[in-house]
């Protein structure tokens, strides 16, 4: 996403005043992509809010994926993993003024955020005699979305001061629950704008390719997202009565990347890090990859891609030189809890949650990321290298709000266990439905060892009577695991299900006995930080979201 970013070639606006939370002197540069709201397009305008959208997916996800152990965390030490510099870019492609940022030569292109380029587009159609409804429709509900997430991960955002520096040269945080309340009423809004079937106007959509019914009803499900974080179920079930949310694969909320290498790389972001002449560049979670395997997930062989077919430590002999701890004794807490500390068998070669060992010449040997979502290889246990070009090109997906995410979220609210089961059914047979459609991207790949129907009922039937006969804790983790598997690729919501429930405590430990506090919410983008007198950062990462009403780390999550 980043490099598709940085080549491509559009124009970003400033909105009609500079965004106050970039403040002081820097203020007074021109950026050379700087236009009047009277001279700014708004097609491009919302080519540039969707693309900053996108792009704050993928990195939210990732943090996401890295504290779940969907995918692996490099680092023993919490607050040293997650320094004041991790929402930095985010923050940027949110609320950026118009100025470049010349320390950041990736993103450089995206000199104007997402707020400011909403606020440009409102001030336009205020002012226009042309109707762009469709645009700020579609650009609210991504903002409410945004604002939501802002919060879910640092705590609190800004939205009432922000745009307007005269009044507020040094914008405050909003709290958490009150721009909860604000994304909700943004999308009351974007509601309004898309019910009358506006006309696109040329523009470039691209999730739902102007089709204003799936905007609606994915206006509907990020109110289910907003209910199902904050526990409303009253509200939450008010709209599952209506029906008009996302409940099939024609309606997933997706961003599709495409196969060109340069000027732009359109490729899936994972792809373009594994597929390399020099190999893979990317660990995969050990504790997901052996969850998989030990319940035959037919899932797994879409999600990884394994270039080897034994692993150092496990079902091959230890090797110092490509994987070091293989000869290592496990420390103590892994030992009491029988985790495993270094090696999944059957190639599947990664890294468990917390190791912080350098990078051996293993390129060519660890598990690299499969055809779902990344459009890479389809494991048909032929065992090659990766390589550019090599299985679907990195055509994949940013999945964002799936159905069987939906219906994930239908359960945990769901009054009884019987129901429950039912849409966790529903759930995995939507999940892997889709992931096995995305095989035939790997046109080169004998899908034949794949599952068949027969053998995915067996194991969707399998994992339904496990969760009917457990109980307690052995329910929950069922239920958990089983969600967190399914949003491997996109995984922005798992973070706080987990936070939220303590489940799975299967988990694999961090490899440090004592990593310090699990991270309850991130530091304050440091770049804020420095040019905004209003805020302090915090001194640890303990403080918590609004909705989330657990005991203080570290007595909880379970999992540290």
């Amino acid at each position: 996403m980043k490099n598709y970013l940085k080549y491509i070639s559009m124009v970003f606006f400033a909105g009609l005043t500079f965004n106050a939370c970039e403040t002081t002197d820097l203020d007074l540069r021109v950026s050379p992509n700087d236009l009047a709201a009277d001279q700014a397009d708004p097609n491009l305008l919302l080519n540039s809010i969707q693309l900053a959208y996108a792009s704050n997916m993928d990195d939210i996800s990732d943090i996401g994926a890295e504290l779940t152990r969907i995918d692996y965390m490099l680092g023993r030490d919490y607050f040293n993993n997650y320094p004041g510099d991790t929402f930095n870019q985010i923050w940027r492609r949110t609320y950026s003024s118009g100025l470049s940022d010349v320390n950041d030569p990736v993103d450089a292109s995206i000199s104007v955020g997402m707020f400011t380029n909403i606020n440009t587009l409102g001030a336009i159609n205020n002012e226009s005699e042309t109707d762009y409804s469709f645009h700020l429709g579609v650009a609210k509900t991504l903002q409410a979305h945004m604002l939501m997430l802002l919060v879910d991960y640092l705590g609190e955002t800004a939205y009432s001061q922000f745009g307007n520096p005269d009044e507020f040269p040094a914008p405050t945080l909003d709290d958490g629950a009150t721009v909860y309340a604000t994304a909700l009423g943004l999308l009351d809004e974007a509601e309004g704008l898309l019910s009358g079937s506006p006309l696109t106007l040329g523009a470039d959509d691209l999730f739902y390719g102007g089709d204003t019914s799936k905007w609606l009803k994915l206006v509907n499900t990020i109110r289910l997202k907003a209910y199902v974080t904050t526990g409303d179920t009253a509200n939450f079930n008010a709209v599952i009565a209506d029906g008009n949310y996302i409940s099939s694969a024609e309606d997933d909320f997706e961003f599709k990347y495409g196969t060109s290498e340069l000027q732009p790389d359109t490729r899936h972001p994972d792809y373009a890090q594994d597929y390399t002449p020099s190999g893979a560049n990317i660990y995969q979670s050990n504790w997901l990859m052996e969850l998989m395997l030990d319940n035959d997930d037919p899932r797994i062989r879409y999600y990884f891609y394994r270039q080897t077919d034994a692993t150092p430590g496990a079902d091959a002999p230890a090797n110092e030189e490509t994987m070091v701890c293989s000869l290592a004794v496990p420390p103590q807490h892994y030992q009491d809890g029988g985790f495993t500390y270094c090696s999944v068998p059957n190639g599947y070669w990664g890294r468990s949650h917390g190791n912080d060992e350098g990078t051996p010449p293993d390129n060519f040997f660890r598990t690299a990321v499969g055809v779902y979502p990344a459009g890479g290889r389809f494991d048909d246990s032929s065992f090659g290298v990766v390589g550019l070009g090599a299985g679907g090109g990195g055509a994949g997906i940013e999945p964002i709000i799936l159905s069987s995410y939906v219906d994930f979220w239908r359960a945990d609210m769901a009054g009884n266990d019987a129901d429950r089961a039912t849409l966790m059914r529903s759930a995995l047979e939507k999940s892997i439905a889709k992931v096995q459609s995305f095989g035939t991207l790997d046109v080169n790949a004998d899908l034949s060892v794949g599952a068949d129907a027969a053998a995915v009922s067996a194991y969707i039937d399998g994992i339904i009577a496990d969760f009917n006969a457990a109980t307690g804790d052995g329910k929950e983790n069922i239920f958990a695991e089983q969600y967190f598997t399914t949003l491997f690729g996109g995984a922005t919501e798992a973070y706080n299900y987990y936070r939220k429930t303590g489940y799975p405590t299967t988990v694999l430990p961090n490899w440090e006995a004592n990593p310090g506090p699990f991270p309850r919410t991130f530091l304050y983008p440091q770049s804020e930080v420095v040019t905004n007198p209003s805020l302090t950062q915090k001194q640890t990462m303990t403080q918590q979201v609004f909705w989330d009403t657990n005991p203080a780390s570290p007595t909880f999550p379970p999992a540290n």
